[in-house]
């Protein structure tokens, strides 16, 4: 990770708008009418429902998504007590994350107040504000009368992260690294140095999985923490130990885990060598951990180590936990944050940890491979699973614990709702998911041996969006997927070079030869194009074998479309196929055509691309509304495309009068209305927003899909999306990331599924 160094953390909170956070309008607020509705004499209506029952605040103000960030500075990270105005910068940090992270708006309070009692009252007074609290940097042991006396008189949840958050994340690498070592929790010994308000509660959050108090050693500055001592607070009390012990050398001899929430280099080498074996070492110290993650691991080779460091492995970050802890709570309008909701938290990140990791992660951290085991015990933080994983969990845990007011019956519905708040996939693509999932198919991979194809099919056949096939060497695809951690429980294998392949070769070369001897195509030259993996799942696919191919990370894509139109052919009634991008934006999908096949389109060509796209996008659930693109606008250029894309459209208004489409028409005028219906007002698709655009030739739609996804204006993408061959054979992208491939192998599904009626009634 680069050094972060004073002058760009300084430039980054000073530069432009001062901060990290602000308040953005979500209504209408243009207009007369839009500012009585938001203000007088509009308000008063919700007012006055919420005076009738306070519940309806939640309907009617920002209160379910709103979460108060609140410190009064006395322990702000690694700064200690430098006060509450001076703690600003974390707290709004705070908001920034619980927003990028869950979507929750946050205001940061700054309470310029030290004594409990007047803090509390404080805090109580502005409460109904908000639908949470999340306390921060409070100094301990105030921290905790603070917390407990908030959660008992008021009805929203209240959490202080610096205690439960480093709990439960730290909580969900324990019960992973104690898998992996095999060990018995309730048989472990834990030494724990620092006895502040993390140290505490991580250590009651391990006491409610099962570690036993009488196993526990507690060490804070002044060594360990024994009944001997006349210094210790009631909460420090809790943990004395009748023992002679006095020094945390003492104490870690002979000791399973390690706990460290104090300061840096105070732990050795030689002391974890004194530990039993396999032991684990959670050095979570900040920014400096106990010792160095370069001396722990130059201890001993059987150590699991987590810090709470980015830039090494095991990272125990409390943002793996709090944005989404809220999240859940908030979506049940749950009254506290108790146990069984913390709980629930910790089992499920300990869970996504041991499941295969996304293509993006791996490339978010610029790492080659990533699997469960010593060095990823608990996932990263930018794993965008962790929302509706960690979030479904606390508020399942919220309603079964009778900590919520609000019930949800559809648990995917609200998954749903989850993703598409955050914009990590779209409606779109959870709609074609789910449809794939109710009648998932045969899918090949004709590139079986490339790690990309290997993982999406795996990924796949976890999700049941299919049920995947790999072509090529089994011994090679199985080592690929060995040196890469993957299990391939479910994924078939054809080798369709085999001598065991020969009679299946045969029989797509008899059927090959017999579709297409009026070509020229013999058996015997069928038999030795059967050696192609291209050629050979296609024919899978023609044959019945399998519903669907994947292809084309390797090829050129004129290759397999080649092959394509050989075996598949084309569908009833069109001379031409063609290819589609599904491109997410911050508007909505838009569907752009002709992204792969055709170089330059003639008039016939355009008219089928149009014909094509439209029935596609149809089937997506959505109406289209077609823009033909161009240089000119409107007849203004009467040679070469422009010409064929006017007589395309006299072509489609006289004949297809249901298709809203027009042009040809350049894109500031496709993608503006209100600039095309003042300048052109005679076009036919006046006041409607295009979603969908046809490019006059292979090279605009190719360049212009990609550079709305490599300039970030596009999240995800789908594509492309063939139309027009008789069967399901999609190709991908040169080099497609694995979601790409899962995409378009979701895609591939739904298009099996149409299949199966006969694309006349999907063309109906």
């Amino acid at each position: 990770m680069p050094k972060v160094t004073k002058e760009a953390a300084l430039k980054y909170h000073s530069s432009g708008k001062p901060g990290k956070i602000e308040v953005i309008p979500t209504k209408p607020h243009s207009t007369q009418t839009d500012l009585a509705l938001a203000y007088s004499p509009g308000v008063a209506e919700p007012c006055l429902e919420i005076e009738k029952d306070p519940q309806t605040a939640y309907d009617y103000t920002s209160k379910g998504n709103l979460v108060a960030v609140i410190s009064n500075g006395t322990a702000v990270l690694g700064l200690g007590d430098i006060g509450a105005l001076a703690g600003k910068p974390v707290m709004e940090g705070k908001g920034l994350l619980f927003k990028i992270f869950a979507g929750i708006d946050v205001f940061d309070i700054e309470i310029d107040e030290k004594d409990p009692e007047k803090f509390i009252q404080t805090v109580k007074a502005i409460a109904p504000t908000f639908g949470g609290i999340n306390l921060e940097d409070i100094k301990a042991p105030e921290c905790f009368e603070i917390e407990r006396r908030l959660k008992k008189e008021l009805d929203i949840p209240v959490m202080h992260d610096d205690q439960h958050g480093t709990a439960i994340i730290s909580s969900a690498a324990l019960l992973n690294a104690l898998d992996i070592t095999g060990k018995d929790i309730s048989k472990i010994k834990l030494v724990v140095n620092g006895a502040g308000a993390s140290a505490i509660a991580c250590t009651n959050l391990y006491m409610k999985f099962g570690v036993r108090k009488e196993n526990v050693i507690m060490c804070d500055s002044k060594g360990v923490i024994t009944t001997r001592r006349n210094d210790l607070n009631e909460t420090k009390k809790c943990f004395a130990i009748d023992s002679d012990l006095v020094s945390l050398e003492q104490a870690i001899v002979g000791a399973d885990v390690f706990l460290g929430l104090s300061k840096a280099d105070i732990l050795t080498k030689d002391m974890i060598r004194k530990m039993n074996d396999a032991p684990i070492v959670f050095a979570l110290a900040n920014p400096n951990p106990e010792i160095s993650y370069e001396e722990a691991m130059d201890s001993r080779d059987d150590l699991i180590f987590a810090t709470g460091r980015s830039d090494y492995p095991n990272q125990v970050n409390n943002v793996l936990g709090f944005p989404y802890i809220f999240r859940g709570a908030l979506d049940v309008r749950a009254t506290g944050i108790n146990e069984e909701m913390k709980m629930a938290a910790a089992k499920a990140i300990a869970q996504l940890a041991k499941e295969p990791v996304p293509d993006v992660i791996n490339t978010a951290y610029e790492i080659k491979r990533l699997y469960f085991g010593k060095e990823y015990i608990i996932p990263k933080p930018l794993d965008p699973r962790l929302l509706a994983t960690v979030s479904i969990a606390v508020a399942k845990a919220a309603i079964e614990s009778g900590e919520a007011r609000k019930a949800i019956s559809d648990w995917d519905a609200y998954e749903d709702r989850l993703v598409e708040k955050m914009g990590y996939s779209n409606t779109l693509i959870h709609r074609l998911t789910n449809l794939a999932k109710s009648d998932p198919k045969r899918v090949v991979y004709c590139e079986g041996n490339h790690i990309n194809m290997i993982k999406a099919a795996i990924f796949s056949k976890k999700d049941g969006i299919c049920y995947p096939i790999l072509l090529g060497s089994e011994d090679r695809i199985r080592n690929i997927a060995k040196d890469n951690g993957l299990e391939l429980d479910g994924v078939e294998i054809i080798d369709h070079r085999h001598i065991s392949e020969d009679i299946r070769r045969a029989r797509y070369a008899q059927k090959l030869s017999d579709n297409r001897s009026r070509e020229g195509i013999r058996y015997q030259e069928a038999f030795e194009k059967m050696s192609d993996r291209n050629y050979f799942g296609m024919m899978m696919v023609e044959t019945g074998d399998a519903d669907a191919v994947i292809t084309g990370i390797y090829s050129h894509y004129r290759e397999f479309a080649r092959t394509a139109l050989e075996v598949i052919g084309l569908r009833p009634h069109f001379n031409h196929f063609a290819a589609m991008h599904i491109v997410q934006t911050k508007k909505g999908p838009y569907f752009l055509a002709d992204t792969l096949i055709n170089r330059w389109p003639d008039e016939d060509a355009l008219k089928e691309i149009v014909k094509l796209t439209h029935d596609a996008v149809k089937y997506f659930a959505t109406k289209p509304v077609m823009a033909m693109l161009s240089f000119s606008n409107y007849g203004s250029d009467d040679n070469g495309s422009p010409r064929s894309i006017s007589n395309a459209i006299k072509y489609f208004h006289e004949n297809y009068p249901e298709y809203e489409i027009d042009g040809e028409m350049q894109l500031n005028f496709a993608m503006n209305k209100d600039l095309r219906d003042k300048t052109f007002p005679f076009n036919s698709i006046k006041g409607k927003d295009v979603n969908t655009l046809i490019f006059p030739n292979l090279s605009s739609a190719n360049i212009s899909s990609k550079l709305l996804i490599e300039l970030g204006i596009a999240g995800e993408s789908i594509g492309p999306i063939q139309m027009g061959l008789r069967k399901p054979v999609h190709f991908t992208d040169i080099e497609s990331s694995v979601r790409n491939i899962i995409n378009l192998t979701t895609v591939a599904v739904v298009d099996a599924i149409a299949n199966q009626g006969g694309w006349v009634d999907y063309q109906e």
